[in-house]
């Protein structure tokens, strides 16, 4: 996939070049699909191609871009935190305009979507017309990551400046201090997050990597009773499959048009 979009975030030494594809829909004020990966993931996924191609058959604007350290944009991943990926989204955000705008987030995804959500219910900000999140890692640096490491693998953290954690998809991965710290500054689970929108949540109960439960407890976190918490019974953490792509299209379809048939 070629680079096609770049937009430039961040001041001095911390700029960063950010790659994105923005696909306008069938009209100016057709609801724009934001996408926001997982950690380590990238906008050529399988369910991301999957989407924009839904989207542009049902006429719907596409946002997609990888986060700086990801895929096509700059960034080194081993200096970049979770300030870093939501300052990036909140400037992809602009470039939808005032179209009605759907938030679909992916494991740290959805961590993302529920931090710009919380800001754009602060700022008054009406534009947000729902969130589709797929098993959720909100709150991943400090309940996904620090909080499951061994002693030893925290101390490599705090006195080397990384830990590198074995992965069950790849390579193993960086854990650093920088994103370990600067999480702390964007945890939810205090509560009461604001949410001025539906929220939909699709969540594998085979999951290892975000554990299902991790979910049921976000549904008590946020200040809104208009969530629905989807269990797959049979599914990991990719929710990749072909029945899993198509309840995710529904699932954004019924957000976007009530009068559609339910996921």
């Amino acid at each position: 996939m070629e680079i096609g979009q770049v937009l430039e975030t961040g001041q001095g030494d911390r700029r960063r070049r950010i790659a994105y594809r923005f696909d306008p829909g069938a009209a100016d004020a057709s609801p724009a699909i934001v996408w926001l990966s997982g950690f380590l993931s990238d906008m050529a996924s399988t369910k991301v191609v999957y989407l924009s191609n839904w989207a542009a058959a049902s006429g719907y604007a596409m946002l997609r871009f990888d986060y700086s350290g990801h895929g096509l944009s700059g960034g080194d991943i081993e200096r970049a935190s979770v300030s870093d990926w939501l300052e990036e989204a909140q400037a992809m955000m602009a470039l939808a305009g005032r179209r009605p705008i759907v938030l679909v987030g992916s494991s740290l995804g959805g961590w993302i979507s529920l931090l710009l959500a919380r800001a754009m219910a602060r700022s008054g900000d009406a534009r947000l017309k729902g969130l589709v999140l797929i098993a959720p890692a909100w709150d991943m640096t400090e309940k996904l990551m620090w909080e499951k490491m061994s002693e030893k693998s925290r101390n490599a953290v705090l006195t080397e400046g990384v830990f590198y954690a074995p992965s069950n998809y790849d390579d193993p991965y960086p854990i650093t201090k920088i994103l370990i710290e600067d999480g702390r500054n964007h945890l939810l689970a205090e509560g009461g997050i604001p949410v001025k929108a539906p929220v939909r949540i699709l969540q594998g109960m085979r999951d290892e990597d975000v554990p299902w439960e991790h979910s049921r407890a976000l549904v008590d976190l946020l200040a809104t009773d208009d969530v629905d918490l989807t269990l797959v019974k049979s599914a990991g953490h990719r929710l990749s499959e072909p029945a899993d792509l198509a309840r995710l299209s529904r699932t954004i379809e019924a957000l976007i048009d009530p009068a559609s048939p339910p996921a």
